[in-house]
């Protein structure tokens, strides 16, 4: 059998379906989870950066480091495992430890991280979340207890998972220590890779959450924007319809909003696209779960229907206002450059009709100054028939006035016609 050639890319295509595994986790157990975006231009980072940064972590504890182009690393920290893995926006950090402090949530756990270390992040926290995984109590009621304990009632999002042998709890609010919490209980003999897929999405939905709401302040100040661009296209329209101002002045108006729409969507764009592929993959996310109702609580799904999707509404709207605004403007602008064209085209004619009638009028002029010229010329031109004939004529007896007046008919007709002969050749 000959030897087949690969593909170029068949093994990174193949090996980016293994890439990012699920950690294998254990209850009782606690993790630590951080996201770093940078606030500005996120996606054309310096990618070097966030790895040497996760070496300068790893070289604290003294871990192997990972290949040069690593887009995901998992190794072990001596009592810890981490999990690094870098995105187009964003990088996050998972560390998990095996136990749970007796204190649910306590920020120590988050020490983990080096103070020093975190104040030199090459980027701005996105989120971070304290997750804390123990075994199911006996009884609903005690779960109960523990989730009116450490989340806020009015927030909170509970449901059942993993064929209900598992409860993940979390309210998505931030507390005083800046982490958000969950909580995961699990049966006894539950799968540690079941466990790790549950910790797993919970991060994953808090990181797309955020990914995905960082559309609507965009959305919220371009919907200001595009209110009074409203009223001031409006207002344009009307005045373009009472002929209150130039047709000229008017366009220029138009062209410049037009501009700034143009500028609006190249500013917002991205931001809208990310907003929408992001939303798309919390939703995938948290199907996933498969969850079920537990105690009359409202599930993940639910929370999220109620306080995530009016969010990704409004910045839907906002990016559809603004493609139906810069639609209008051109339309408008399409108007009032045919409106302004017709003007232009009748001005045109008007300026042909009168160049027609003064061409009509020069060639009258010039038919008449032709008829002068011929008699002029004839005048002349009779005088030199008669002073080279009148020795002919004396000879036959005939006196310069016959002559004259015998020369005149034919000199005029030879004029006339030599005139006429110019002009047709011209």
């Amino acid at each position: 059998m000959s030897q087949l050639e690969d593909h170029p890319l068949r093994y990174q295509m193949a090996n980016e379906l293994h890439a990012r595994p699920f950690p294998i986790l254990s209850a009782p157990c606690h993790a630590v989870f951080l996201a770093l975006k940078n606030p500005v231009d996120a996606a054309n980072r310096d990618r070097g950066l966030d790895r040497a940064h996760l070496i300068d972590l790893l070289d604290r504890f003294g871990a192997s480091h990972p290949q040069p182009d690593a887009t995901h690393f998992f190794c072990d920290l001596g009592r810890h495992r981490l999990k690094w893995e870098l995105h187009h926006e964003f990088v996050t950090y998972t560390i998990f430890t095996d136990g749970v402090a007796e204190r649910p949530f306590d920020p120590v756990a988050f020490e983990v991280f080096p103070a020093d270390w975190l104040a030199t992040l090459p980027g701005k926290r996105l989120t971070s979340a304290l997750i804390r995984v123990e075994e199911m109590p006996k009884t609903p009621k005690q779960v109960e207890a523990q989730i009116k304990d450490c989340f806020v009632a009015e927030s909170i999002a509970v449901s059942y998972t993993l064929d209900r042998n598992a409860i993940v709890a979390g309210d998505y609010r931030i507390d005083s220590a800046g982490h958000l919490r969950f909580a995961i209980f699990v049966e006894p003999g539950t799968g540690e890779r079941r466990i790790g897929r549950t910790l797993q999405r919970l991060c994953e939905i808090e990181t797309y959450k955020s990914m995905s709401m960082l559309a609507l302040p965009k959305a919220l100040n371009l919907s200001k924007r595009l209110a009074q661009i409203d009223v001031q296209v409006s207002d344009l329209v009307g005045h373009i319809k009472n002929a209150a101002r130039s047709e000229e002045e008017a366009l220029g108006e138009l062209l410049g909003i037009s501009t700034e729409l143009e500028d609006l969507m190249a500013q917002t764009s991205f931001r809208f696209a990310a907003s929408r592929a992001y939303s798309s993959i919390l939703a995938e996310r948290i199907a996933a779960m498969r969850e079920d109702r537990f105690g009359g609580r409202q599930t993940f799904s639910e929370f999220m229907l109620r306080r995530f999707d009016p969010a990704m509404r409004t910045v839907r709207s906002a990016e559809q206002h603004l493609k139906e605004m810069a639609e209008r403007v051109m339309r408008a602008a399409d108007l009032l450059r045919t409106r302004v064209e017709v003007e232009r085209s009748a001005q045109n004619q008007a300026l042909l009709e009168s160049m027609d009638k003064r061409a009509d009028l020069q060639l009258r002029l010039q038919r008449t100054v032709e008829g002068l010229s011929v008699v002029a010329i004839s005048y002349y031109a009779i005088n030199l028939v008669t002073y080279g004939l009148y020795p002919f004529a004396k000879a036959a007896h005939l006196d310069k006035p016959m002559l004259t007046a015998m020369a005149t008919p034919v000199v005029l007709l030879l004029v006339w016609w030599i005139v006429r002969r110019i002009r047709k050749a011209h």
